[in-house]
């Protein structure tokens, strides 16, 4: 069977559901890295819920994937179940909310709002023009 993969942030991981024959599933929805950006479910069934635990919102990561299909009362469904889901190494959504956007050449910083000291030997001149 054809395994895919897919590439983006986890954007949301729903609870793990426990049926009464025991069976067990966990969602999760993938935020792809494509230029439209894609909100995508998936999910890991039994002992693949797992996947999941060492993962949290706003990780990065790369989910690879079965496609099933199914029929039932004349009505067709896709499922994307995941297989593996392996953290990419980068900086999560949160952690950058964090940090400081970087300047961009346009806005000065606060240490950088002084005025530089004039150069010796050079008087300042305040002319209007």
């Amino acid at each position: 069977m054809n395994w895919f993969e897919l590439t983006g942030t986890i954007y949301r991981i729903f609870e793990t559901q426990t049926f009464p024959s025991g069976f067990t599933k966990r969602e999760f929805i993938l935020l792809t890295d494509d230029s439209y950006p894609q909100k995508v479910r998936f999910e890991c069934l039994k002992e693949r819920c797992a996947l999941l635990d060492g993962v949290r919102e706003g990780d990065h990561v790369s989910v690879s994937f079965r496609i099933r299909g199914s029929e039932y009362n004349e009505r067709f469904f896709v499922n994307l179940q995941a297989q593996e889901i392996v953290q990419t190494g980068v900086e999560s959504l949160e952690e950058d909310r964090g940090k400081k956007a970087p300047s961009t050449g346009g806005e000065r910083d606060a240490e950088d709002s002084q005025p530089p000291p004039p150069e010796p030997g050079k008087e300042e001149e305040d002319l209007p023009f």
